[in-house]
């Protein structure tokens, strides 16, 4: 595999899961990571991707300030956004993550369901102040941000959202698989999304169907406990069969 495969394959993971790790890639293309993290140097000058401690984000991750940036699949996750739209009843307390699918959602907000958020991703809640109708409430979790996220981890947010009790959960997902569950690259963040979910009365993944059947190192829960997924895809589509087979809403 040349230079120019290489480089494309990255490129390729970077926007379907927004953040890849060097030891990852380096399995995926069967080269050195010194190779990866050379083919990585040469992205982020190109201003292809971001290269950060131990990988690559993409330049649509945590996207708040420059909406002119590059967001991979975005008519796709309009069209996941507004389906989402449909899940959402008046006096909602919602906790939701990062991620630009749920960023596309808070943009097409409904403007009078008196919604309240809670969200412990700092991209996502300066998100919720700009798109948010006024009369919504936005609550930031805080904790220690992690840099490659921008979402808050450790024992801090974890205690706040044992007291949380939300209608639903609209949860990031980077990895989902019917076998091995939805998974996460980094372990606090995975910790986190463990106490979003159990801070919440229903599961909704916001998904393009490019991240089914992907996995990753540490497991946040398995597939059943998802209530609903919503991807782009007509919900009839056979590549979801399996994951319908679970009794999880498809929209």
């Amino acid at each position: 595999m040349d230079k120019t495969q290489r480089q494309q394959i990255i490129l390729n993971e970077v926007r379907i899961h927004n953040r890849v790790l060097l030891a990852d890639l380096a399995e995926i293309l069967q080269v050195s990571t010194d190779t990866v993290r050379r083919d990585i140097q040469e992205l982020d000058g190109e201003h292809l991707l971001k290269k950060v401690h131990g990988g690559a984000v993409s330049n649509g991750f945590n996207v708040y300030a420059d909406r002119t940036r590059e967001i991979y699949e975005q008519g796709n996750k309009t069209i996941i956004a507004k389906k989402a739209i449909s899940l959402l009843h008046k006096g909602d307390v919602v906790l939701i993550s990062g991620g630009t699918t749920n960023q596309e959602f808070v943009r097409l907000l409904p403007k009078k369901m008196d919604l309240t958020f809670f969200t412990p991703s700092l991209p996502m809640a300066i998100e919720l102040l700009n798109s948010a109708p006024n009369r919504y409430e936005v609550y930031l979790i805080g904790g220690k941000l992690s840099r490659s996220s921008q979402l808050a981890t450790g024992g801090s947010p974890i205690s706040i959202l044992s007291e949380i009790t939300a209608d639903i959960c609209f949860l990031g997902t980077g990895y989902l698989d019917i076998h091995k569950g939805i998974t996460e690259v980094d372990w606090e963040i995975a910790q986190m999304k463990k106490a979003m979910i159990t801070a919440s009365k229903r599961l909704v993944s916001l998904t393009i169907s490019e991240k089914l059947n992907t996995a990753n190192r540490y497991k946040i829960c398995d597939i059943h406990r998802l209530n609903t997924l919503v991807t782009e895809l007509d919900p009839t589509d056979e590549l979801l069969d399996p994951y319908r087979e679970q009794n999880i809403q498809i929209l």
